[in-house]
């Protein structure tokens, strides 16, 4: 996929994603969350067009700067994003100001890696930026629910009447 539907699929999910992480939501306990950024990173790279073919050492190598640059945005988008548990046990997430800073800082830097390559006079397209998207999707989603798992592991339930006072 390239050109207009990529960016048209990028749009759409990062419209999904930014607002279901600045909702307050519960996290689900099923492990299905790594389908949507294993989709999208199918989607980028099934047509052989993350690198630029006419520079493939330079686009190889800021294919992988725009990798670690995701990991770091999904890093930042799950330890800004706020977790908690409810007197149920269940998990809520809800996005923070932080994490709209670490949006707006990702951004930046996805930016600065592409002029750099515009720079260079290297086309990186938008099967990369899409690769790039699921990365950071699969950082974030997989550290939450590791997050979350600590929650649910540390949930010690309601408060319980003490057992003297039944003894009437």
């Amino acid at each position: 996929m390239s050109g207009l539907p990529t960016v048209l699929v990028i749009v759409a999910v990062v419209a999904l994603v930014l607002v279901r992480q600045f909702k307050t939501e519960r996290l689900s306990g099923d492990r299905k969350w790594w389908l949507l950024p294993a989709v999208l990173a199918v989607l980028a790279v099934k047509d052989g067009a993350v690198t630029d073919p006419h520079h493939v050492t330079g686009s190889v190598f800021l294919l992988a700067v725009e990798v670690l640059v995701s990991v770091g945005i999904g890093i930042g988008w799950a330890f800004t994003t706020r977790v908690w548990t409810d007197e149920q046990g269940d998990v809520w997430t809800k996005g923070t100001v932080a994490t709209a800073g670490a949006w707006l800082g990702g951004v930046a830097a996805r930016a600065s890696v592409a002029g750099v390559g515009l720079a260079l006079g290297i086309h990186l397209g938008s099967s990369s930026l899409m690769l790039g998207f699921a990365v950071s999707l699969l950082v974030r989603s997989g550290l939450l629910m590791l997050r979350a798992d600590r929650e649910r592991s540390a949930y010690v339930g309601p408060v319980a009447q003490p057992a003297w006072e039944d003894r009437r």
